[in-house]
Formats: C-alpha cells, structure tokens, sequence
C-alpha cells in the first residue's frame, strides 16, 4: 500500500493515474517533520502491542463491528493505543434531520492520513466511501467491510455515473456518508482542490452537506507528522505515528450546506473553501 491510499481514488506523486478520480498531490515526504520530540523505542513498541491489540478485538467482533457503539469505541481504543488526542469541535457529524426521516448527510472532509477516518469514526461512526482496492486490504479490508464501508471501482468513466446515483440512493434512505473529494492526501489542511463528482449525489437527494476539517497537532502548533503523502508505504507512515509524542487530531464540524439551487460546481467551491478554512460557513438557511 502506498502513500494516499485512503478514499476515494488516491495516486502518489508521480505514479501512474488508474482512474479517473485520481489527483496528483504536490505533497511529499520531503513536507513530513517531527514538531515535538519523539518517542523512545520502547514507549512505540508499547503502542504498536496496544493497537495491534485494539485491531484484534475488533476482528473479533466479525459483523458485529458496523454497530456505531462499538465501532465508536474501536476508534476511540484505537487512537489511544496509538498515543493520538482527539478534539471535537462543533455539533455531529449529521445533520438533526437524519433522526427524523429526512435524508442523511453528505459527509465531505478534506485528507490529510489514514488517522482521519479514525478519527471520524470516533467522532461519530458514518458510512464511509471507499476505492474498491481497500476491500483487498489485508486485515484492514475485512474490518472495513465489516463496519459497513461501501466501494466504488475508480478504473471506469462509465461506473462513475453509477457510483453517484448509489451514493444518492444512500442518502435518500437516510444514511450519512463520508467522502474525500481531494481524492489524495495532503500534508495540511489548507491545501488541495476538490473535485465535484460527489456533490451530484447531494443535490440529487436533496442532502445537506456537512463540511468537515480535519487537522492535526502536536503541542498545540500544526504537525504534517500523520500526512501519508508521496511514494511512502503505511508500514512507513504507522512507525512515524508511533513515535509521535503530544499528536493530538482535532476535528471541526461546521455549520451544514444545503444544496439548494446551487450546482455541483458551486456547491464544491463552498465546501471547499470552508473547509480549507479560505471562508467561514454560511448559516443552513441561507445555503
């Protein structure tokens, strides 16, 4: 696995495009520093026992894992065991009219590591979107599948209409997912464009869009340490997170986007530009 692989449809930095959601990060590893000393050996060794436990557990769950309580804890467990805080700024990740027959929310969160599902999921489990690839994982694959990811296969043009139109039919029947636009990682919050396939599904269902920023933090200064980026591979960017000490994720829910008669493009720039922090949100009536 390398660099950027989380979802949807990711490429590494000069690697070959699979697909057409695949975008070029010009992050690489070049961009990755340590903001605080880092752990001794033991002290990471003791970390990867605690989540390699933590994975086992949940393993153990087989198709119990997509129930939110556990799948929450699991998250949770999962980040302490790794030494990462978690901050929680804002309401839920959906929007109230989930609980009452409306349809759920569309989920769009920038991506900086494979921490941020974590973090997401320990936040509040939602159904996350996913590149076909990642059902092929091993040990992350299965427990993927079985805390409910759904997949799209990125190789096609022609799945690409498809893949929008299950996306709607999630959120019509109430199910709130998490989506990646930037389609790859980058080392911070502030960068990267977003790509507007995913926006289609919203307006078709007549979802409200739930901008998302995920960032992360050692000693309270901005840290590019969990930024899975360039041509590294997960074994590579897990022993960094392992060593990383005060590595706290910090999640900010902003006010919701309803689509109203904006297009997909405008709604994309929005987005885009609240969560990368270049505008605040708008209130939900005005959108």
């Amino acid at each position: 696995m390398s660099a950027g692989t989380a979802v949807p449809g990711t490429a590494a930095p000069g690697a070959a495009r699979s697909g057409i959601w695949d975008v070029l990060s010009t992050c690489t590893s070049g961009c990755i520093t340590h903001a605080a000393p880092r752990v001794p050996l033991a002290g990471a060794a003791r970390r990867a026992a605690s989540f390699a436990h933590v994975l086992l557990r949940a393993a153990a769950d087989r198709d119990r894992l997509a129930e939110p309580g556990r799948l929450r804890r699991h998250a949770r467990a999962s980040l302490a065991a790794l030494g990462v805080g978690l901050v929680h700024d804002g309401p839920p990740l959906r929007v109230a009219a989930d609980a009452t027959g409306g349809p759920g929310t569309l989920v769009v969160v920038n991506h900086i590591s494979w921490l941020d599902i974590l973090a997401l999921l320990a936040v509040e489990p939602v159904t996350m979107l996913a590149k076909q690839e990642v059902g092929g994982w091993p040990v992350m694959g299965p427990l993927a599948r079985r805390a409910g990811t759904r997949f799209i296969d990125r190789s096609s043009p022609r799945g690409l209409p498809q893949a929008v139109a299950d996306l709607a039919a999630e959120l019509r029947d109430g199910r709130s997912v998490v989506v990646f636009p930037q389609a790859t990682t980058w080392c911070s919050a502030t960068e990267g464009g977003f790509r507007r396939a995913t926006f289609q599904a919203a307006i078709d269902a007549g979802a409200p869009v739930r901008p998302v920023t995920v960032r992360y933090l050692q000693h309270g200064a901005p840290s590019t340490v969990p930024a899975f980026v360039g041509e590294e591979d997960l074994a590579s960017s897990l022993r960094r997170v392992l060593t990383a000490s005060a590595l706290t994720a910090r999640v900010t829910v902003h006010p919701p986007l309803l689509p109203g008669t904006r297009d997909r493009r405008d709604l994309a720039a929005v987005t885009e530009a609240v969560i990368l922090g270049r505008r605040p949100a708008e209130p939900a009536a005005h959108a």
